[in-house]
């Protein structure tokens, strides 16, 4: 495994005070943390949790900062969480995802490691791929498409959370390099099942009746650059955003010269609106998570493998 140094910041330490529907760490999935972890980390969302908690073990105390189920855009921080930030060694983070998260690392000074870097690497290809799959396509001005704002969610192609977590095991060997060597087979084993799914993707869309997918929020570029798939969503990357009536008559036209048969929505967005328009074009609905958070049990390969599978039978793969 090789490893690159993403953004690590850190500030003056301050007070800051969010109200917020965040839980108390102490009262989440930290309840089972061993107590003489060698690292405190905090995750601001599911998909950087589920990283440091498979490269960290037992060695590492891991705290989600928004508590699970609650989707992390407009998520608020308690005061406690806030407060705790402060005696965590690191925080795991991507910045300008969660307002409230990046607040709490510039006022208390926390050190944290940014996932951003892999926005900025592989953004423009993202937006290059949209680009291309829409080309010809005219929107109306009030479509409420987030033009020109990068997509943040890498994490739906499985080697881009590979490469970041090959930058949190660089990490925790840095802060502890007593089990540096731990960190880094633990890694290499996060890495290869990552791996195994690119694989599975990879095969199980490799053939398929179309390529197109209606979603409700445009949150699946990196998806459908690293699958070859053709995202269009009833409204841009807000998941709360009203499509307009004019995107609704588009959406319905694309589906029907596409010979589309599912319309796909999230488990924590309201799919009244996509259920609606299902209803009028003839088509079904089903969920396509973008794995901001998890529940029952849940981890991000099984979110991932239930994907996979409303992909294939959404598109017709053989």
């Amino acid at each position: 495994m090789s490893f690159s140094r993403p953004l690590i910041v850190g500030g003056a330490v301050g007070t800051l005070l969010l109200a917020g529907c965040s839980a108390d760490p102490s009262t989440d999935s930290t309840d089972d943390a061993p107590s003489d972890a060698s690292l405190s980390v905090g995750a601001a969302f599911y998909p950087v949790q589920f990283v440091a908690e498979q490269i960290g073990g037992d060695d590492v105390a891991v705290t989600p900062l928004i508590a699970g189920g609650v989707e992390p855009h407009d998520a608020e921080l308690s005061p406690a969480t806030v407060r705790e930030m402060q005696n965590m060694d690191t925080v795991l983070y991507l910045s300008d995802f969660s307002a409230a998260v990046d607040d709490a690392i510039d006022t208390t000074g926390a050190r944290a490691l940014d996932a951003h870097h892999i926005v900025d690497e592989h953004g423009e290809d993202v937006a290059a791929h949209e680009a291309a799959t829409h080309d010809g396509e005219e929107h109306a001005a009030d479509d409420g498409h987030d033009h020109g704002v990068a997509d943040p969610h890498f994490w739906l192609d499985p080697t881009l959370l590979a490469e970041y977590a090959e930058d949190v095991v660089a990490e925790f060997s840095e802060l502890d390099p007593d089990h540096a060597e731990a960190y880094e087979e633990r890694g290499a084993a996060l890495v290869a099942s990552l791996s195994a799914l690119d694989e599975d993707f990879t095969e199980g869309l490799a053939v398929c009746e179309r390529r197109e997918i209606f979603v409700s929020h445009e949150a699946y570029g990196y998806l459908g650059l690293r699958y070859d798939l053709e995202q269009e969503g009833m409204s841009g990357l807000d998941p709360e955003a009203e499509p307009s009536p004019a995107r609704l008559r588009e959406i319905r036209d694309l589906i029907e010269d596409s010979g589309a048969t599912t319309i796909f929505t999230e488990s924590k967005v309201s799919a009244a609106v996509a259920e609606s328009l299902a209803s009028d074009a003839g088509v079904t609905t089903a969920v396509l998570d973008p794995v901001e958070t998890a529940t029952n049990g849940d981890d991000y390969i099984d979110i991932m493998t239930r994907n996979l599978e409303a992909l294939r039978t959404g598109l017709d793969c053989s």
